[in-house]
């Protein structure tokens, strides 16, 4: 199982009503929720771990894990409120403006960790949820854990949400130390302050550098390769990177690369039929509005 590890939430998506005056639909997402959905559609092991709240929204994160074929008994479940995210879109573009005091999510704790049990293949961390505490020390520990099958972090940064940048750069850094796969996009880099190069210094094996519409670059200590963006009309890009996320690791898991000695061994061409379909994903997911990743037999 692939284990994603992070938030859950409520994406608040901008709406017409019937008589034209704006409006929000809920759907479930969070770029790790996200992540998750596309593996279970894809047809990979998938499971999540978060906290989930009773509440009506947390009803329906559940439901839409347990219909995508996502295992999420490992979450911690609670009365607390759900997180929420109201959107709004720019030429396709997604802004958000979160509301996540007090929540289900955020006020998980590293006490309430899941031991990990000889299924978990990997384990993925992202999004909001590395930003905000007890959560994301929760979430830290858990990835720097001893004895812990290999890592992929996309960290998906919001400036905008980062209260204690100190705090979350020391954070994040100590992470991405440890991790096995590291994806990032061009903003996520210059807002860091790193290269892919310098992330190979450490424990990573490899590092993908997402171009939107200009495709992918993988890179490993031994070069790098560009894998062109598929074909898509664009409708809006919500979970466009989480849904390549699942591709990748789903691709990996398909190839037995998805193993801490594979991933250092391996030369970077064997690398590529994973990231082809985490982009072919992707370009369906981009295709149609809001979160809604494609089922294995889309591709």
């Amino acid at each position: 199982m692939i284990l994603c590890c992070g938030e859950a939430l409520i994406d608040m998506l901008p709406r017409q009503s019937a008589e034209g005056a704006p409006c929000f639909a809920p759907h479930a997402g969070g770029s790790v929720f996200n992540t998750a959905i596309a593996l279970g559609r894809l047809g990979a092991p998938a499971g999540y771990f978060g906290g989930l709240s009773t509440d009506l929204f947390g009803t329906q994160l559940a439901e839409t894990l347990a219909a995508s074929k996502v295992d999420y008994s490992l979450s911690v479940r609670s009365d607390r409120p759900t997180t929420l995210a109201f959107v709004t879109l720019t030429d396709g573009q997604a802004q958000y403006a979160f509301y996540d005091e007090n929540t289900a999510g955020r006020m998980l704790t590293p006490d309430d960790l899941p031991a990990l049990g000889d299924d978990v293949q990997a384990l993925f961390f992202g999004g909001i949820s590395l930003v905000s505490e007890p959560a994301a020390d929760a979430y830290a520990a858990l990835s720097l854990a001893d004895e812990y099958p290999p890592v992929m972090i996309d960290p998906n940064i919001r400036p905008g949400f980062v209260t204690d940048e100190a705090a979350y750069r020391a954070r994040l850094m100590r992470m991405l130390a440890r991790a096995d796969i590291v994806k990032l996009s061009d903003e996520d880099m210059a807002w860091l302050g790193v290269t892919p190069e310098g992330l190979l210094e450490n424990q990573t094996a490899l590092v993908l550098i997402t171009k939107g519409a200009n495709g992918v670059e993988a890179v490993t200590r031994d070069g790098s390769l560009h894998v062109p963006a598929a074909a898509a009309t664009v409708v809006d890009t919500v979970g466009a990177g989480d849904t390549f996320n699942a591709g990748l690791l789903a691709g990996l898991a398909r190839d037995t690369l998805l193993r801490r000695d594979a991933l250092v061994a391996s030369s970077l061409e064997y690398f590529r039929p994973a990231i082809e379909l985490g982009a072919k994903a992707a370009a369906i997911t981009v295709s149609r509005a809001g979160a809604n990743p494609p089922w294995a037999d889309e591709l």
